[in-house]
């Protein structure tokens, strides 16, 4: 790809708003992410007794077991719901670009 085009291609407003959107989705997504995470490694670190306590009087299973499957949930969701995203938006200001593209 020739210099020229990759100005073309940057200068474009579809792009920018492309890397612009998608920056800022990411970007929020993960601060999510490690807000969760960070919050359960804290909890261990702190105050390892609330994650240790056993789910019912007679259970094996402590709190902590359910917590971790539901931050590996939200972790699947998190990436489910940029896919979803990216194959819908970002993805129509990527063939927006690509058309332009053909066009210089």
């Amino acid at each position: 790809m020739n210099k020229e085009l990759v100005d073309k291609i940057k200068a474009n407003p579809d792009y920018q708003e492309l890397v612009s959107k998608r920056s800022s989705f990411a970007i929020k997504l993960s601060i999510a992410m490690l807000v969760v995470y960070f919050s359960f490694i804290l909890t261990i670190a702190f105050n390892p007794s609330a994650l240790g306590t056993p789910m019912f009087d007679d259970s094996v299973t402590t709190i902590g077991i359910p917590v971790g499957i539901a931050i590996i949930i939200f972790a699947f969701t998190l990436t489910g719901i940029y896919t979803a995203r990216a194959n819908s938006e970002f993805d129509d200001l990527t063939n927006k670009i690509k058309q332009a593209a053909k066009d210089y």
